[in-house]
C-alpha cells in the first residue's frame, strides 16, 4: 500500500499526465483562459507538478510563491468563485478521465476546495 496520495495517484508520471490533461481544459475555456495570456505555461506546468507533488506528499523542491501571492495579480483582474469553480471542474474532469478511483479522487478534490480562500486572496 502507498504510503502518500502521491504514491497513490501514481507518482510523478501521474501527477505529469494531470496537469497537461488539465491545462488543456483549462486554456480551452473561455471563460478562464484569459488569466492565462501572458503566462508562460511551459513554466507554468513544471511549477503545479512541483507543487502538486509536495501537496500530495511526494518528493518536492518547490519554491514558488505561496497561493496568495501568486493569485493576486489575478485577482486583481476579476478571479472570482465562478472562475475557482470553473478550474475546479477541469480538475475533477481530469481525475475522471485518468480513472483515478473516487476515493482518491475526493482527496484531490477536498485539498483543491481548502485553497479557495488564499487563491482568492480573502
Amino acid at each position: 500500500m502507498a504510503d502518500n496520495l502521491y504514491e497513490q495517484l501514481g507518482g510523478g508520471p501521474a501527477i505529469d499526465a494531470a496537469v497537461d490533461i488539465f491545462y488543456r481544459k483549462v486554456l480551452s475555456n473561455d471563460a478562464i483562459s484569459g488569466f492565462f495570456d501572458s503566462t508562460d505555461m511551459e513554466e507554468q506546468r513544471a511549477k503545479q507538478k512541483s507543487f502538486l507533488t509536495m501537496v500530495f506528499g511526494g518528493p518536492s523542491q518547490y519554491s514558488g510563491k505561496d497561493m496568495r501571492a501568486a493569485h493576486a495579480p489575478l485577482v486583481e483582474k476579476g478571479l472570482n468563485d465562478s472562475h475557482f469553480d470553473a478550474v475546479a471542474g477541469h480538475l475533477q474532469e481530469t481525475l475522471d478521465e485518468l480513472g483515478v478511483p473516487a476515493d482518491l479522487a475526493a482527496k484531490v478534490m477536498a485539498i483543491a476546495a481548502g485553497t479557495r480562500d488564499d487563491v482568492l486572496n480573502r
